[in-house]
């Protein structure tokens, strides 16, 4: 077990300060920050650099090396002093020492403080020896069970877990069935249509002695299912689920195009074709060039509009907008939607602010895309991707009308 310690001399190499640091970056890497060996090496060498001259150095000095993105500010701060706290890393001790004591008048503390306590004292439980098993009974009766509360957890504050398990279960969901009526017609005895051109050879087979009436009634078919996904930082865990569910529906046989945009429009349809869903969501990381940047809405829904309307949206496609719709030049902004809205079957919003009670659309944006969207829901937990899959079986839902947001906002 290392004992987490601030040293106090320049000198790293006699002392645990290196052990500490090589611990702390696997504590980052498990609460979900992209931390290498690499990174542990640059921080010895940053820390032997500059040197230790009070505990403010020594925190951005590692904020440096091991923060790369902006979310990762709030984790890595939370880390930072739960583990360069003595004190703190003491009562953890005894808190695992006596599993039954509790602290009424404590307050629960946030999601993101929880995921970086399991992961730096992950190894220190599995170390400490069991305490001796005690009946304790309690009474469940009105209690939510696992599954309901992962259900109602929002994307954005799940531990890495929880994550995992939230991939599984939206692997699990199933799509009903929503087919729709096409102008292609095919050969069926019980159709409405005289085909004459199977009837006329058929005649010729009896000579004309006695023709049978061929018959013809439209074909049946599942729409295609197209999808938007803002990929910026607001929006990254979000799409990143997304893009598992999408995976998913794809490998249930349904056609399913998917763009993702942040600055620029990239499709990443070949790239979810993969098997492996870990394997198709790294090759779209690596095709995409603006990851967790900006957001141009208007402008990438110009490219899709210009370069691929036609060609995805031609079969009555279902259209899944993923974004937050936080533009901050909304110029252009309403012909792109209307002319998007006006090219597929229905145009699903799926807007992660709405789990917010007090949301109100008044950024001009969100005022902008509301008038041409069909249905406007929410997507920031598996209860709402359970919503919209039910919502997706139906050819009109309506219990999301976005014009009761309009009027709300207004």
């Amino acid at each position: 077990m290392l004992e987490p310690a601030l040293a106090n001399d320049n000198k790293t190499q006699g002392g645990k300060l290196p052990e500490n640091i090589a611990y702390f970056a696997r504590a980052l890497r498990a609460a979900g920050l992209r931390v290498g060996p690499g990174h542990v090496l640059d921080a010895v060498q940053a820390l032997e650099a500059s040197g230790i001259g009070s505990k403010d150095d020594l925190y951005w000095t590692l904020h440096a090396v091991f923060v790369s993105r902006h979310e990762d500010s709030f984790v890595f701060d939370q880390a930072f002093r739960l583990f360069f706290r003595k004190r703190a890393y003491i009562e953890r001790l005894m808190q695992m020492l006596m599993p039954m004591a509790t602290d009424r008048a404590s307050k629960p503390a946030d999601p993101a403080s929880k995921r970086v306590q399991k992961a730096l004292f992950d190894g220190i439980e599995n170390s400490v020896p069991p305490p001796k098993k005690q009946t304790l009974e309690i009474d469940a009766t009105f209690t939510a069970s696992a599954d309901e509360l992962l259900k109602a957890k929002d994307f954005e504050q799940m531990s890495v877990e929880e994550l995992a398990a939230a991939r599984v279960a939206l692997r699990r969901l199933a799509l009903e069935v929503d087919e729709i009526t096409t102008r292609r017609l095919k050969p069926s005895s019980k159709g409405k249509r005289v085909d004459m051109r199977r009837t006329l050879r058929a005649g010729l087979r009896t000579g004309g002695a006695f023709v049978t009436l061929s018959r013809r009634a439209p074909t049946r078919m599942e729409p295609p299912i197209v999808a938007l996904l803002d990929i910026s930082g607001s929006m990254s865990s979000y799409s990143r689920l997304m893009l598992h569910f999408l995976h998913a529906l794809g490998e249930n046989g349904r056609r399913v195009d998917t763009f993702l945009f942040g600055t620029r429009l990239t499709n990443v349809t070949r790239q979810l074709t993969r098997k492996d869903p870990d394997e198709a969501l790294m090759a779209c990381a690596r095709a995409v060039p603006d990851w967790q940047g900006g957001t141009r809405i208007a402008g990438s829904l110009h490219a899709f509009n210009k370069l691929w309307s036609r060609r995805v949206l031609g079969s009555r496609a279902t259209l899944l907008l993923v974004t937050d719709g936080l533009e901050r030049d909304d110029l252009g902004l309403e012909p792109e939607m209307e002319r998007l809205s006006k090219s597929c079957r229905r145009l699903i919003w799926l807007n992660p602010l709405l789990r917010y009670d007090g949301f109100q659309a008044k950024a001009r944006g969100v005022r902008a895309m509301l008038p041409f969207v069909d249905e406007f829901r929410s997507i920031h937990n598996l209860r709402s991707v359970e919503t919209l899959v039910a919502a997706l079986g139906k050819a009109h839902a309506r219990d999301a009308n976005p014009r009761r947001w309009l009027r709300a906002g207004g």
